[in-house]
Parts: structure tokens; C-alpha cells; sequence
């Protein structure tokens, strides 16, 4: 559902590749031809120059903007950092205490690389009680749902395989599809997301690996694919051969409407789709706990590919969630803090109109931590953002977002980390920058 508002774009251009340092080589010692010979030569070899997928990749959008907004007086619409004040403090520590006093030798010792057996049965349980079947042999604990997303890549993509993506995607995804060496392309879509009949004829013309979505509360748009969406992605999926990397870090946070089942719950795309899960937005991001739920061979391989990248993620952390999902109710936590975010979601949507200019439109989210933002055409919101900078608030342009041709005149919008107070100021001084350039 859109809106309609105004306001001009800024922002920062996006980062080129990083200039590379050479790193200090051996010395290079000159021919002996004398009492010369004991004086070493001054100049050294430059090392070996980086892995031609990193070069290719460049900087970060997303960090090196952050870094522009990091000043305490800068309102910051651009991150997207759960409410801090919100992190249940006293149950994370009462887990962690508990688990370091009764189990430390357990708690403090390497564990096997698919995660802790009871961790993975409890994650089961939420996961079945949520309408799909799972056992704790389904899933593989990740350091972070990122890092899932780094071992499917690793696990399934050579130099040059196509992956799909969304338009707008998730620019984090975006980055490891691209460091795999993948050809990255966007599926053509609506305000629903995905077009099935543009992805059937994608997929035979592409012959692609995978399709990545987060069809839930989407980064960046905040938008949710409908059920008859989703039974059409799955079942195109089933026809032609296809992954689907369903990721879902915000699906607890609803504020509106009725849950809509996960496309890994569709019959066509049981045997096909990998769902992740996280508590970085439900529990806290600095646990770095999230989890893939796949068919048996593809979680054997990603399996594989986290023994090479960090062996298994941290005991300590979890023991502690194990504990945390039986010690606490995470269910009454997620709907205070969903309570919470839908009164600033609802106070960001409140002043919209008079901030943006005339002729924009915008996203009303059903739940998530963010909204999308489309100005009128004559703006690029790379290019106005330091202005807007400058007026001690920030935004994300839309730009990185795209896999393809971007559309400039878009922004996201974090509803979720200021008050509603903040939230107006944020908005004041959104208006005057956008006004400033005008």
C-alpha cells in the first residue's frame, strides 16, 4: 500500500574499489660487489595483490554511510539496529549466568560443528509449532543468519552460476552472491514482490542455482508476499528446477494482519527450500545466533563449509539461548517489543506526508523494522544525502539495493530504533534538508 508525499534525495556516492596498500614484502638485498654490499637496499617487493573476488567487490555502501552517521547528535534512520533499551537484559544475563555456573566445562569447550543438540531442538519445536515440521536434525546453527547465507553460497555456487534476487534486495545478500563470482539477476516485480511468470522465464532462460527472497517484512521495503505469491514461487520452484533461499529475520515482528505461512511449508517446495532464522531481531544481535533449516544433503555440505569457516559457532552463546527458550517466555518479549515498534512505525507513517515532497509514495509495513520511500522523479537520493547529513539525520539511499539499473529516487527508512519523539524530530529535520536542496 502506498502513500503519497514529497521531498528531494541526497546521498553519499557509492564507494569505488578500495585502493589496495602494499603490505611490506621481504628485502631485496643488492648484489655483493664490495663494501657496498653490507648496506642492505632500501626498497622491497610489493605483495602479492588480493583475490580478484574481493577486488571486484569494493567497499560497503551501507558501512561506509553508517560511518558518515555515526555522530551522537545525528538522528539515524539509516541503520538497522533493534531498539537496545528493549533487549531483556536480566533474562539473557540470568542464561548466560546459569549456564557458566552449572555446565562451564560444557559451556566453555568446542562443540560439534551442526550446533548444540538442545539449542537445535528447541529452535525445532518453535519452528514446527509455526506449521512446518521440523527435527533437530533439520537445522544447522550459524554464527548470525549472514553467515548462513555465506555457506549456501559456498555450498552451491561456482564463478559464474545465476542467482535471483528480489528488486530491491537485501544488500548484505547481494554482497555474497557477488564474492562467490555469481551473475546476480533481478526478477521483475510488483508491490506483491516477485512476478511468478517473469521468474518461469527467467529461470529457463538463466538456468539459475537459486532464488534468494525475504518474503517476509522484506529489507528494504518492508513489504510481505502474499500466500497466493508464495504458492506460485514454490510451485514454479518444482517445475523447472530450482533452489529458494527463503529468509526470514523479521517474520515475529507483526503489527498488523494474520501470519502468512512460509513458502518452505508449500508442498512444491518442501524437497527445494532453505528457510534461515535468527536471533538478532527477536533476542539480541550481539549473540550472533541464527540457523538454517535445508534438505539433508545441501545442510551436509553447508555443514562442511562451517567447518572450514569457523568450526561451530560459540558454545557459550547457545547453551545460553537454550536455556534463555526454557528458562523465559521469548514469545511475551517479541510481542512487548513488537508493541513498541508499531507505535514508532505508526508515528513515522503519522509524518511522512508533510515531510517527503509532493508526489512521493511509500510502504506501510505489517510488521519488520523497515518502510521504502519513492520521491518524485527529478530526485537521486545519493546525491542530496550529505545535505540531509548535514541537518544531523540520515537515511539509506536506495541505490546499493539494486542488482540491476537503480531506481535513485528511492530511501529506506529503521522505524524501529528511535522513540516516537525522535522519530518526529528525525522527520523535522528530514523536511528541511529535502527542502534545502530543492
Amino acid at each position: 500500500m502506498t502513500v503519497a508525499a514529497e521531498s528531494p534525495s541526497a546521498s553519499v556516492p557509492a564507494p569505488g574499489p578500495a585502493a589496495s596498500v602494499p603490505a611490506p614484502g621481504p628485502a631485496v638485498s643488492a648484489p655483493a660487489t664490495g663494501p657496498a654490499a653490507s648496506v642492505p637496499d632500501s626498497r622491497s617487493a610489493s605483495a602479492p595483490s588480493l583475490a580478484a573476488r574481493v577486488r571486484s567487490i569494493g567497499g560497503s555502501p551501507v558501512r561506509d554511510i553508517l560511518a558518515v552517521t555515526a555522530r551522537p547528535e545525528v538522528i539515524n534512520f539509516a541503520g538497522g539496529l533493534p531498539a537496545p533499551e528493549l533487549f531483556d537484559r536480566e533474562g539473557v544475563a540470568a542464561a548466560f549466568r546459569h549456564v557458566l555456573e552449572e555446565t562451564p566445562a560444557q559451556a566453555l569447550q568446542y562443540a560439534t560443528t551442526e550446533g548444540e543438540p538442545v539449542l537445535r531442538e528447541r529452535l525445532a519445536a518453535r519452528t514446527t509449532a509455526r506449521g512446518l515440521p521440523t527435527t533437530a536434525d533439520d537445522l544447522l546453527v550459524t554464527t548470525g543468519s549472514q553467515q548462513a547465507l555465506s555457506l549456501l553460497a559456498t555450498a552451491l555456487l561456482d564463478p559464474g552460476d545465476t542467482v535471483l534476487v528480489e528488486a530491491p534486495c537485501y544488500l548484505a545478500a547481494l554482497q555474497v552472491f557477488g564474492l562467490a563470482g555469481a551473475r546476480i539477476v533481478a526478477v521483475p516485480g510488483d508491490a506483491d514482490g516477485p512476478d511468478p511468470e517473469a521468474l518461469a522465464e527467467l529461470v529457463g532462460r538463466e538456468r539459475p542455482k537459486l532464488l534468494y527472497t525475504v518474503p517476509t517484512f522484506q529489507n528494504p521495503t518492508g513489504r510481505t508476499l502474499p500466500a497466493e505469491r508464495r504458492a506460485a514461487l514454490a510451485s514454479v520452484a518444482a517445475r523447472h528446477g530450482l533452489w529458494i533461499v527463503e529468509d526470514d529475520p523479521y517474520g515475529e515482528l507483526r503489527y498488523d494482519g494474520e501470519r502468512v505461512a512460509w513458502i518452505a511449508a508449500h508442498p512444491d517446495a518442501r524437497d527445494r527450500t532453505v528457510l534461515l532464522g535468527s536471533f538478532s531481531k527477536v533476542m539480541a544481535p550481539g549473540i550472533r545466533l541464527g540457523w538454517l533449516r535445508a534438505p539433508t544433503e545441501l545442510r551436509r555440505a553447508c555443514a562442511v563449509a562451517k567447518q572450514a569457516a569457523d568450526l561451530h559457532t560459540p558454545t557459550v552463546n547457545q547453551l545460553a539461548a537454550a536455556r534463555y527458550l526454557a528458562a523465559s517466555d521469548l514469545d511475551a518479549h517479541v510481542a512487548r517489543v513488537a508493541g513498541v515498534y508499531r507505535e514508532r512505525r505508526d508515528a513515522m507513517l503519522a509524518g511522512l506526508a508533510e515531510t517527503l515532497p509532493e508526489g512521493s509514495a511509500w510502504t506501510r509495513p505489517e510488521g519488520g523494522m523497515f518502510l521504502w520511500a519513492r520521491l518524485p522523479g527529478a530526485y537521486d537520493t545519493t546525491a542530496l544525502l550529505p545535505r540531509v547529513v548535514a541537518q544531523d539525520v540520515a537515511y539509506v539511499p536506495g541505490a546499493p539495493f539494486y542488482a540491476g539499473e537503480p531506481d535513485r529516487s528511492t530511501l529506506r527508512l529503521c522505524f524501529v530504533t528511535q522513540t516516537p519523539q525522535e522519530i518526529a524530530e528525525g522527520l523535522r529535520r528530514l523536511g528541511r534538508g529535502l527542502k534545502l536542496t530543492a
